[in-house]
């Protein structure tokens, strides 16, 4: 199960990166890489984006039961290394959290739905 669960995360980060290269992005995704550790803990939900700003990004989401959280609109730091290939405003997109060390949730991808 743990391989499997690994494997659909990975190719869901894999989509938005041949979406970008299609597009002819000129963005270097060879420092996109996850670890294992991160990639393990990850949880996933449906949103709409409402802003990107600089390391941040409002969205409102779906409940995530598998993190005690309602449905709501919040504002969600994004890692370092976030992949937000072809992410707009308004755009329904699928979260990819994960837990830092602080214990508080930050966005580690956004792929268009």
């Amino acid at each position: 199960m743990k391989i499997l669960s690994l494997s659909i995360c990975l190719l869901t980060l894999a989509a938005p990166m041949a979406m970008a290269q299609t597009n002819h992005s000129t963005m270097d995704h060879s420092n996109m890489v996850m670890s294992d550790e991160k990639m393990e803990g990850a949880v996933h939900t449906k949103a709409v984006v409402n802003s990107i700003g600089d390391g941040t990004v409002n969205v409102s989401h779906e409940p995530i039961p598998e993190i005690g959280w309602p449905a709501m609109t919040m504002d969600m730091p994004l890692t370092a290394d976030a992949v937000v290939d072809g992410v707009a405003e308004g755009d329904e997109i699928v979260l990819m959290l994960i837990k830092g060390d602080d214990g508080m949730y930050v966005v580690s991808a956004m792929m268009p739905e």
